[in-house]
């Protein structure tokens, strides 16, 4: 494309240079002769005023030397024979002598002949031009000037006008080359980069991007197609996201049948019970890595998180329900505190369910049978615009909170993938709210999701709450460690 674009700019440059030029340089050297011929017409008008007045040789010779032509040697001048008259001078001449000024170049006809028509003209001799202008004189006849035109005064400046010419004419050849070459470069290089990112990202480089330059076209292109590769990081980014949650929500139930096959006693069919639910459960662990091991692309769900809401406290009693009956099994005391009203919550209903399952789950999971655990929903009425719930437990506690709640890192204990409290994360940022994790009044780990219900001042007041909480986890961090005594 680029060349093809220089070799048309070329193309058209060439015969615009031919079209211009070729005309121009032979108007040049019909210039140039016009000149010459239009100076040799007035070399021999300065002296028909003399041959008016006399025809004798001395005044002539004198006339003739005084003038340019004359004093090269360029101008003669062909007086005919006298018919026995007399000049004014009083000299007479022969009848048969005509007077001769100046060297001869044209022929005895072309003389007569120039005589004869009483117009000036113009014959080719050696050398040159020259010019045979009649005049008349007092004897009534026709004398003949003629002024010689060499060819290097025809041609006078006509070489160096015409390398002028072609100079500014290839001039002009290369400029166009040059500026096609550079608008093919600007329109070529965008195009490169566009189809070198389309094979990239079809290679799987989702993090490709084409600069947005070139002609408005190309920008367009490269806008389509950087709109079209975030697109697809985000799709993918959601697949990858929904197959993580979607895995870790089958932790639940993979938690009662652990709890349940443990119960079994002994057996083979109990061991192959207990056997088919890790298997089962290393699984699930696998589909999660494998989802957390790709490039992460956060989501963003808060457009939908945000168009739905539910009851909490509806959803933590339902959810307690279910996990309650685990509780009595292996022992564990389960408190329930702030549910006894209506709490809503920009948050749907699935996603609220997920969070508090993921929550509870690493309760049953991280913690010894018989630890004690409760639930807390804080709200203050009608007029605030916040919703506080806290999970508390009395196990061992997390040695580094921080690393819990970021994705995919866990807190160090052996099947534990880290995305439960990441659900919980995102589930309370999407409402302008955060997750916080420090020590429960049970002794042990006490997971704290505050949930906004308008997120005007979100961030305001979340710099705050950090700074609260984490001089609070540094007083407490220097009372005792964050285990259960």
């Amino acid at each position: 494309m680029r060349w093809a674009l220089v070799k048309v700019c070329l193309a058209v440059t060439v015969m615009v240079v031919i079209a211009f030029a070729v005309p121009l340089g032979l108007v040049v050297k019909e210039t140039a002769r016009d000149r010459a011929f239009s100076n040799a017409e007035r070399q021999a008008a300065t002296v028909g005023p003399v041959l008016a007045i006399t025809t004798d040789r001395q005044q002539l010779e004198k006339a003739v030397v005084s003038t340019q032509a004359g004093g090269e040697g360029r101008l003669a001048v062909h007086v005919p024979q006298a018919s026995g008259s007399s000049s004014k001078a009083g000299r007479s001449a022969g009848p048969d002598s005509p007077v001769e000024v100046g060297r001869q170049r044209a022929t005895r006809e072309e003389l007569a002949a120039a005589r004869r028509q009483g117009r000036a003209s113009t014959v080719t001799v050696p050398g040159g031009y020259t010019l045979l202008r009649p005049t008349a004189v007092a004897s009534g006849e026709f004398a003949v000037v003629e002024v010689f035109i060499p060819n290097d005064e025809v041609t006078h400046n006509v070489t160096t006008s015409w390398l002028i010419l072609a100079g500014v004419g290839i001039a002009l050849i290369l400029g166009s080359v040059a500026v096609a070459d550079r608008l093919g470069t600007l329109m070529v290089r965008p195009a490169g980069r566009l189809a070198a990112a389309a094979h990239s990202l079809g290679e799987g480089k989702l993090g490709v991007r084409v600069p947005e330059d070139g002609p408005s076209e190309l920008r367009s292109a490269a806008v389509a197609f950087n709109a079209m590769a975030d697109q697809v990081v985000q799709l993918l980014a959601n697949e990858r996201e929904l197959a993580a949650d979607l895995s870790h929500r089958l932790r639940t139930p993979l938690t009662v049948l652990r709890l349940n096959a443990a119960s079994l006693g002994n057996g083979d069919a109990a061991e192959h019970t207990r056997e088919a639910v890790a298997t089962l459960e290393s699984e699930v662990d696998h589909i999660i890595s494998t989802a957390r091991e790709q490039r992460e692309q956060r989501a963003q769900t808060t457009g939908n998180l945000e168009s739905a809401a539910c009851d909490a406290a509806e959803v933590i009693r339902e959810r307690m329900a279910f996990w309650s009956a685990l509780a009595e099994d292996e022992g564990r005391e389960a408190r329930l505190a702030g549910v006894d009203r209506p709490v809503r919550v920009p948050v749907a209903r699935t996603e609220f369910a997920a969070a508090l399952d993921a929550m509870l789950g690493n309760v049953f999971r991280h913690t010894p049978e018989g630890t004690a655990f409760s639930v807390d929903v804080h709200h203050g009425g009608p007029a605030s615009n916040s919703v506080i719930v806290l999970v508390s437990d009395a196990g061992p506690g997390i040695a580094d909170p921080d690393a819990a709640l970021r994705r995919g890192h866990g807190d160090g204990k052996p099947g534990s993938t880290g995305l439960g409290l990441d659900i919980v994360r995102r589930v309370a940022e999407s409402t302008g709210g955060d997750v916080r994790i420090g020590p429960s009044v049970l002794g042990g780990t006490e997971i704290r999701v505050w949930l906004t219900l308008d997120g005007g001042e979100a961030d305001r007041r979340r710099l705050g709450r950090r700074r609260t909480d984490r001089e609070r986890r540094n007083r407490s961090r220097t009372r005792r460690p964050l285990r259960r005594a």
